[in-house]
């Protein structure tokens, strides 16, 4: 289970270029890793503005932005060219780290119950451990609240 003052599981997912992208290339700065369903649909693309939108205030705090997601590299390629997000998206198709993240669990929509991705964030401190963790977050102003903490 993933706690604060822990370190962060390290991880090598690939981006949508095809590049391996690894928690452990980032040590020494803080990294927004934020977990989210599905590209390209009405929450995760308001989560994914918000954190483009602020992305030079997330830059000036040394911060990286990390967003992962099941969904394949070229759907993140789409989402991330229609929306300009200037931020690298992880594609874990098997949910491996999004599971050792907390991030995995039990949903409901419409009354039925599924499995699936929990919106959620975990901040990376430059020292590789967890230093806040967001579970259950609401897309609209979460950028903002991450960057207040920051």
């Amino acid at each position: 289970m993933l706690t604060e003052g822990n370190p962060a599981p390290d991880f090598s997912l690939e981006d949508d270029a095809g590049k391996t992208v690894k928690l452990s290339f980032y040590k020494g700065k803080t990294v927004v890793v934020y977990f989210y369903p599905k590209d390209d649909t009405p929450g995760c693309t308001t989560e994914a503005c918000g954190f483009r939108d602020a992305f030079d205030r997330f830059l000036a705090r040394d911060a990286v932005v990390i967003g992962v997601s099941p969904d394949k590299p070229v759907s993140h390629g789409k989402f991330r060219a229609k929306y300009g997000l200037p931020f690298v998206l992880l594609a874990d198709p098997d949910h491996s780290v999004i599971e050792a993240y907390g991030a995995w669990g039990e949903k409901t929509m419409y009354g039925k119950k599924y499995e699936g991705v929990i919106r959620s964030t975990v901040i990376v401190g430059p020292d590789g451990k967890v230093k806040k963790i967001f579970p259950k977050v609401k897309p609209e102003g979460h950028a903002e609240e991450i960057l207040a903490l920051l």
